[in-house]
């Protein structure tokens, strides 16, 4: 499958380089978080790029859960599961545990469905920020801190009823920010759309801390550094 190129296979293991996880967060999921770029110091694989190849590994389940339980950084060498029998974890070869699975229902393996819906998935979650969050901010009146922005990724779920389908998108439905004191949750529910009709539902979960008051000015100047940022990687790929 696609994802071939943004990770190593080796003795049952996966890993990844700072390369293959940077690329696959920009060109697959248009994310440019800067904890995803090549020379960060506190390096991370995106989420994303494992939830896709937990698809790929085990399955599309009608009923599936995600939660994230340590951050990936380059050179671990992890083990997936190829089947998951309700639950599963990802982990490394010392049982350090990175994601817990829950999977129930339907199962299908077709590859092209199963691609389908991560390239979906991944395009959406990669424009939490700015697309989305900065209007929740604003509409809660917070913000993240601009010299620590801390935005923590720390589950999903999906559920769909129908798991035979070749083309799916998905439309955010509702978003809500819970605050507390300087931390924050923030849910993504969204639709999942195949041919016209609604086919299943999702719910991205994520932890913001260092929360402080809205500042316009400061959210336009993080924007505007983020916007040039990707302008600036795809124009050097031309």
């Amino acid at each position: 499958m696609f994802l071939e190129s943004f990770c190593q296979q080796a003795n049952g293991t996966i890993s990844f380089t700072r390369e293959q996880a940077s690329k696959f967060a920009k060109e697959v999921a248009d994310d440019f978080n800067p904890l995803h770029d090549i020379d960060a110091k506190r390096f991370c694989v995106p989420g994303d790029l494992l939830f896709s190849l937990v698809l790929e590994k085990s399955g599309l389940s009608q009923d599936m859960s995600f939660t994230f339980s340590g951050m990936v950084t380059d050179g671990i060498e992890l083990i997936f599961p190829g089947e998951i029998n309700e639950s599963a974890v990802v982990s490394d070869e010392k049982g350090k545990e990175y994601m817990r699975v829950a999977a129930s229902g339907e199962l299908s393996r077709n590859a092209a469905t199963i691609e389908a819906l991560t390239k979906a998935y991944v395009s959406f979650s990669g424009h939490t920020f700015p697309h989305i969050l900065v209007k929740l901010m604003a509409d809660n009146n917070v913000m993240i801190n601009p010299a620590r922005p801390m935005i923590m990724y720390e589950s999903m779920s999906i559920h769909l009823e129908d798991v035979a389908f070749d083309e799916i998108s998905l439309s955010l439905a509702e978003s809500k920010l819970v605050l507390d004191g300087k931390r924050g949750t923030a849910d993504l529910i969204f639709d999942l759309i195949s041919n016209g009709k609604k086919i299943g539902s999702g719910k991205k979960h994520m932890l913001l801390s260092g929360l402080r008051e809205y500042d316009q000015a400061v959210i336009d100047e993080i924007v505007e550094g983020y916007s040039k940022t990707k302008a600036d990687y795809f124009a050097a790929l031309s």
